[in-house]
């Protein structure tokens, strides 16, 4: 399975940080409800058996509402549950090796902050890329901020759908208009919030406007 560009319009990534007393699974179900068009399971944090038995779940969960399930980083994993696809930052496995390893029918999405990383993707077999951080953001200690004009410099370099990600919410995501992206990967906008469904629905309305729907 590989993915279209509206597959990428409101690209949900998970979080254990804000469960609230609720599972992941739960969670997620309620994105998907609200209208969460992608989903990426990003967990730090677990024991490796943990993480399987969680994709699994989810996995199962996604192709109810038939919609594409990736796995941040962990390729192995991945292979084993059968995932849609991996997701890869700019320190994980180099995105050639990861197609090699994915073969041609699964999603291969790459991190990108600069023209050059998007441009070496893109020929290595991404699908998509990850821009960002677009916006100042907590969820990622490490987060390196791209500029408005790399982001449209990045969009026009490649033919490969390009999505914005990092410190977007609904009160800044309508700045994005006219940057070329077909949509935005969010953390705490969808899973910090203490109604998820109406939150994602909110996002997904406004991502539509951003992109012209």
């Amino acid at each position: 399975m590989r993915c279209d560009r509206e597959d990428l319009l409101l690209y949900a990534v998970t979080d254990r940080a804000w469960l609230h007393g609720m599972t992941l699974y739960e969670q997620v179900k309620q994105a998907l409800c609200g209208g969460a068009t992608f989903i990426q399971l990003r967990e730090k944090e677990l024991s490796a058996d943990r993480f399987y038995s969680e994709a699994v779940e989810l996995k199962r969960l996604c192709q109810q509402y038939r919609v594409p399930f990736v796995i941040n980083d962990h390729v192995d994993i991945a292979l084993k549950m059968d995932a849609d696809g991996v997701h890869v930052g700019q320190s994980d496995m180099e995105a050639g090796d990861v197609r090699k390893l994915l073969g041609e029918d699964k999603i291969l999405g790459v991190s990108a902050q600069t023209v050059e990383q998007a441009v070496r993707a893109e020929r290595n077999g991404a699908d998509y890329l990850g821009v960002g951080a677009v916006f100042p953001t907590g969820s990622k200690a490490d987060a390196v901020e791209v500029s408005r004009n790399t982001l449209e410099d990045i969009c026009k370099a490649v033919r490969i759908p390009v999505i914005a990600i990092g410190g977007i919410g609904s009160a800044n995501i309508l700045e994005l208009t006219g940057s070329g992206i077909c949509g935005v990967a969010v953390i705490s906008a969808i899973f910090a919030q203490k109604d998820i469904c109406a939150a994602t629905a909110e996002l997904k309305t406004l991502a539509g406007k951003m992109v012209g729907l």
